[in-house]
């Protein structure tokens, strides 16, 4: 098929958010990746960008690859998904980002840290002791569901169902597919909660959600929007940071020699933390909309459609990294995109960075062995972790 260049463009006939794509993903990935620098799928009327080098050229192109279209795979959810965070540009973005950032940045993570550090402890403590556990609903979802939730001073109803919405907002982000339309319903439970009833008098006072108001207050944001970036915090807060620590847990579990190697020198935390986010991403990736025609090492991507950016397989470019697929404590990791990158690099990135730590931490001075048994996926059309991941601690 030629394109208006009339150069032949490469295509892929997959659908990316089937079942078995989402289980198993990586060699479509490598598919994708060597079959061009932009290979368009028909399937979803998409092009994806999978080398390493094009997604981070990509994410930097954020004038031209823009999100203020929204970053869905389907047309649907990018007509209605404006306003939010993720789907602005800048400078509007870069204003909006500072405001809503400010808890996350390292003077707001100063005043939680104790707190997390603690309460990995504990959970650490009590997971010793029990031996064997589900490191997902034990281990993984501890810090998120209760320190982060309790951060964003939401009422009770609001805390409960916070994974729930979380999974239905990225479900929204996938292809034209059930998976989405199984979202709807969900997500305009989470849009009532955040209109009517994360209001100023239900959240706690000196919260990020007080936060939000307060900000609105002194004229930094426009008042209307606090339920928008109170969505804004609850759906990409808990999921991604979870889905990492499960990744995190898997391979130090599969690869005994590496846990060691961390217990001998703790100073390779960050890169263990990094490694998993990189062989893993928690977030296949985003889309964008081309504003202008986008050449990509030479092929044109024309103004007006969209390309999936797929941090997952630029993080697993064999172009990029030396045996991508192996997870090493050693491998300098700097320039993985697991968090993405750019302008909408994100946000939370630290607090996920902190929680992680803690964790290892406290697993470091009591942990000798872990155990790692076969994860049961969970199936997200953008998200990437498992629902349970049954795990052992030998205590040191």
């Amino acid at each position: 098929m030629l394109d208006q260049h009339n150069h032949r463009r490469a295509e892929y006939d997959v659908d990316l958010y089937s079942d078995d794509a989402i289980l198993d993903p990586y060699d479509h990935y490598r598919e994708i990746r060597d079959r061009g620098p932009a290979v368009w799928l028909p399937c979803h009327d998409l092009w994806a960008i999978g080398r390493h080098a094009d997604v981070r050229a990509a994410l930097a192109a954020h004038d031209v690859l823009i999100s203020g279209r929204g970053v869905a795979a389907n047309d649907e959810v990018n007509k209605i998904a404006n306003n939010n965070i993720l789907a602005t540009d800048e400078p509007a973005h870069g204003k909006l980002r500072k405001v809503i950032a400010a808890p996350v940045m390292p003077r707001g993570l100063a005043a939680v840290k104790e707190r997390i550090v603690v309460t990995a402890q504990e959970m650490i403590d009590r997971l010793v002791e029990q031996g064997t556990f589900d490191g997902m609903r034990d281990l993984a979802q501890t810090l998120p569901l209760t320190v982060v939730s309790e951060l964003l001073g939401l009422p009770e109803s609001g805390r409960q169902n916070m994974l729930r919405w979380a999974a239905a907002s990225f479900d929204a982000l996938g292809g034209a597919n059930d998976r989405r339309d199984a979202a709807f319903p969900t997500i305009l439970e989470l849009r009532e909660f955040c209109n009517n009833g994360a209001t100023r008098d239900a959240v706690k006072p000196g919260s990020w959600v007080a936060g939000l108001y307060e900000a609105a207050d002194a004229g930094l944001i426009d008042a209307d929007l606090v339920p928008q970036f109170t969505r804004d915090y609850i759906a990409p807060s808990l999921d991604t940071t979870i889905f990492a620590t499960g990744h995190l847990m898997y391979h130090l579990g599969q690869n005994p020699d590496q846990w060691d190697t961390l217990r001998e020198n703790p100073r390779l935390i960050g890169n263990a933390i990094n490694e998993a986010i990189r062989i893993e991403a928690p977030i296949r990736g985003f889309t964008r909309y081309a504003a202008a025609d986008y050449d990509v090492d030479g092929t044109t991507i024309p103004k007006g459609d969209r390309v999936i950016v797929l941090f997952a397989s630029a993080n697993r470019d064999e172009r990029h990294w030396d045996q991508p697929d192996r997870f090493d404590l050693h491998r300098v990791v700097t320039d993985h995109v697991g968090f993405g990158f750019g302008v909408h690099q994100c946000m939370g990135m630290q607090l996920a960075r902190l929680e992680m730590r803690s964790i290892l931490e406290a697993m470091i001075e009591r942990v000798a062995r872990i155990e790692t048994g076969a994860p049961v996926f969970e199936i997200n059309n953008v998200l990437r972790g498992y629902r349970q991941l049954p795990m052992t601690f030998h205590a040191a």
